[in-house]
């Protein structure tokens, strides 16, 4: 049984904000539903105010702006994986979108939601007093934990990783989130939209209760790329990535001219893997290539007991996602 909490529905962003604002730290926001209502039937999550946002339709819809398109956050993830210019242009989006747990749950997931979603580490789901929860302990970190999920990198008390599929695709094509809270707007490049522990280590991204995630705006500069995606996980559908890999080339004469690739399921922050893009530009797009970029990508790389594997997993979807087979 969930605990008992207002609900409020506004129709417009200023009247989520003002509820947000008044509320602070005792509300919760509401898009899809599908990660809140597990926090709210375990009992671990109990806001005392829930604002419900899927009555706005300005937070809705796919549309082309001057310089590429902009993707409202409560867009769904079936919205996005079968809209024609998303398919079109951005199709490494569309693709991640596609991948996303179960069709059931993109009907009603969106798009904000997905990037917004919190850490799946079991200890800290299932009310563990650990570090991310206001504890001092990591029981992912311990010589007998279960932590074949979690971190390669970047790791600062807390082992757990980004579980988004879209929020890779997302880096990769360097988007930007719009965020509003009541004092105004900022835009904010997707890399620094998400943090990890050493930032702050009860939040995955930089959204405080009083803000939201309104928009995501794709730029042009990647429309009509060569992408690569590719997710590994336990079971085909309905599970989180183990590792997955999210590419766009811009390729001419077999040189690859540019890229940006992102990795998931390696860090707490989706792994933006900029000394590979650097590596690879400029050269040819060979069987070479892609192996040295491999190599490069998992250069740091600090397994648990349980998760050596990820590390041949991470490099092996690298190499991949340079080579475009």
């Amino acid at each position: 049984m969930m605990t008992n909490f207002e609900l409020y529905q506004p129709a417009s962003v200023e009247d989520a904000l003002a509820l947000l604002d008044r509320n602070g730290e005792d509300a919760w926001k509401l898009a899809g539903g599908n990660d809140s209502l597990d926090w709210f039937k375990d009992r671990i999550k109990r806001p005392k105010v829930v604002v419900d946002l899927t009555g706005i339709t300005e937070l809705k819809g796919i549309r082309q702006v001057a310089d590429g398109i902009e993707i409202g956050a409560l867009t769904t993830l079936t919205e996005i994986e079968r809209s024609p210019i998303i398919r079109e242009k951005y199709d490494l989006l569309a693709d991640a979108a596609r991948k996303v747990a179960s069709p059931q749950i993109r009907n009603s997931g969106t798009l904000g939601g997905n990037v917004a979603q919190d850490a799946r580490c079991w200890y800290y789901r299932d009310g563990f007093p650990c570090y991310r929860a206001g504890g001092n302990t990591c029981y992912a970190d311990t010589p007998t934990a279960m932590n074949r999920e979690h971190t390669l990198f970047g790791a600062n008390r807390c082992v757990a990783v980004s579980p988004s599929d879209t929020a890779p695709a997302l880096v990769a094509l360097e988007a930007k989130m719009t965020v509003r809270n009541a004092k105004g707007q900022r835009m904010v490049e997707a890399k620094d939209f998400f943090i990890g522990p050493s930032v702050d280590i009860t939040r995955m991204t930089i959204l405080t209760p009083k803000d939201i995630l309104t928009a995501i705006r794709i730029p042009g500069k990647w429309a009509g790329a060569q992408f690569y995606f590719e997710k590994v996980a336990d079971r085909k559908v309905w599970d989180f990535a183990l590792v997955n890999v999210a590419s766009a080339m811009i390729v001419k004469g077999g040189v690859i001219e540019r890229v940006s690739i992102a990795c998931g399921g390696v860090e707490c922050v989706p792994r933006h893997l900029t000394v590979v893009a650097d590596i690879v530009r400029g050269e040819q797009q060979n069987e070479d290539t892609a192996k040295l970029a491999g190599q490069a990508a998992v250069r740091g790389a600090v397994p648990l007991n349980y998760n050596h594997f990820k590390a041949t997993l991470m490099q092996n979807l690298v190499t991949r996602a340079i080579r475009g087979v």
